[in-house]
C-alpha cells in the first residue's frame, strides 16, 4: 500500500504529529510505503528515524510570520493570491502525480490541494488536524480585498475529502461537515525518562527547569544578567535538541514550559503533564480556542509579551506551579485511533 501525505510546513506541529501517525499505521502494517510532501524542514522527518520519502513541495501557503509572536497578515493574502490564482493547475498536476506513482490513499494535514488532487485522481483522502486554513483566513480582512477568491477555493477542495478525522482544540471544518470523526490528541511521547534527560542537561534533579520553545521562529528572549539570576535553569529549544535528546524528552524533565501555545507543544505538555506558561501569538485565530479549551487539560497561566520579552518570569512561573490540576485527563491515543480509521479505507 502506498499513501502519499500531504504536510503544511507552517510551525512543527503538523508534521510531528503527522510522524506520529505515520508510526502508527507503519506499526499495523509492514507493507505500507510513504511518500510525504511538503516544505516542512527535512530534518524533522530523519530524525524520526522510520523509511518515509519526502519530497520538498510547497502543499499551501500557511501564515507568513514577522516573527514567532507575530503573523503578517497582508503577506499571507498576497502569498494565498498568488498560489490559489492557478490553483487548477496544481491539483492537476498532483493528480497526475498520484496516478503515476499509484497512490493508494491520500492524507494530508492539512493542505486543501491533498483533497481536490486526490478526487481528481480518483482516490479516498484523508484530514487530519484541528484546524482548517479557511477558518484561519477568514479572520483576515485583508484576504477580502487582496484574495477575495481564495477562501472559496479553499473551501472546495476541502469538501472533496473522504473523511475528516477533527483533533481536539478545533476550529473551522464547516466543507468537511458530515464527513468528520473526532479522535484523541496525537501527541509524541518522551523516549528517556526525567531523571536520565536532566543529568544529560546536566541540571539537578531538584532544581528547577523552565523549556523555553517556540516552533522554530525567532523570539528575542531575554538571556541578560537578571534572567541568569532566575531562580531556574533555561533551556532553550527552536530547532535541534541538545545531545541526542528528543524535544519530548525535555518537556517531561521540564518544570514549566514557556511557549506560545500551538497545538504540538499543547499536545506535549497534555500528554506529559507539564505546564505550560504561555504568552500571545498575535491575530491566529487557533489562539483563542487555546485560551478557552487548554483550562480543561492543562495547567496553563499568561504572561504578556512584555513580560516575557523582559525576563518577568518568576512570579508567572510560581503562580503557574502552584495552580491545581486540570479537571480532565485527556487520552493521547489519537494516533493510534486515527491509524485505525485509514487503514479502513485501504481495504
Amino acid at each position: 500500500m502506498l499513501i502519499v501525505y500531504y504536510i503544511s510546513g507552517h510551525g512543527f506541529g503538523h508534521a510531528t504529529r503527522s510522524i506520529e501517525l505515520i508510526r502508527a499505521i507503519g506499526a499495523r502494517r509492514d507493507d505500507v510505503r510513504f511518500i510525504v510532501r511538503t516544505d516542512a524542514p527535512q530534518w524533522l522527518f530523519e530524525r524520526a528515524a522510520i523509511p518515509i520519502e519526502v519530497q520538498p513541495f510547497e502543499p499551501d501557503v500557511g501564515v507568513v510570520q514577522i516573527d514567532g509572536l507575530r503573523p503578517d497578515e497582508e503577506g499571507t493574502a498576497r502569498r494565498a493570491e498568488s498560489f490559489y490564482r492557478n490553483f487548477d493547475r496544481r491539483v492537476e498536476h498532483e493528480a497526475t502525480l498520484l496516478r503515476q506513482v499509484a497512490a493508494d490513499i491520500v492524507l494530508g494535514d492539512v493542505p486543501p490541494i491533498a483533497f481536490a488532487a486526490a478526487r481528481r485522481a480518483g482516490l479516498a483522502s484523508v484530514a487530519i488536524a484541528n484546524f482548517t486554513w479557511d477558518w484561519i483566513y477568514d479572520a483576515y480582512p485583508a484576504f477580502e480585498r487582496i484574495a477575495p477568491d481564495a477562501i472559496s477555493i479553499i473551501r472546495r477542495a476541502y469538501a472533496a475529502a473522504t473523511l475528516a478525522l477533527r483533533l481536539p482544540l478545533h476550529g473551522g471544518f464547516e466543507p468537511m461537515a458530515g464527513l468528520i470523526r473526532d479522535i484523541p490528541f496525537i501527541a509524541r511521547r518522551a523516549t528517556r525518562d526525567r531523571r536520565e534527560t536532566r543529568r544529560v542537561l546536566g541540571v539537578a534533579d531538584d532544581a528547577r527547569l523552565v523549556l523555553a520553545t517556540f516552533g522554530g521562529y525567532p523570539v528575542p528572549l531575554p538571556f541578560d544578567d537578571r534572567s541568569r539570576r532566575a531562580p531556574f535553569t533555561i533551556v532553550t529549544v527552536n530547532q535541534h535538541p541538545p545531545d541526542g535528546l528528543t524535544h519530548q524528552d525535555i518537556v517531561t524533565a521540564a518544570d514549566v514550559v514557556v511557549s506560545k501555545p500551538g497545538y504540538g507543544i499543547v499536545s506535549e505538555c497534555v500528554a506529559h503533564d507539564t505546564p505550560l506558561l504561555y504568552t500571545s501569538r498575535g491575530h491566529f485565530v487557533e489562539y483563542d480556542v487555546f485560551v478557552d479549551q487548554m483550562p480543561r487539560v492543562l495547567r496553563c497561566r499568561h504572561i504578556s509579551q512584555d513580560d516575557l520579552l523582559g525576563g518577568r518570569w518568576s512570579d508567572a512561573i510560581d503562580a503557574l506551579l502552584h495552580q491545581p490540576a486540570p479537571p480532565e485527563q485527556p487520552r493521547t491515543d489519537g494516533a493510534e485511533v486515527a491509524a485505525t480509521e485509514i487503514l479502513k479505507l485501504g481495504h
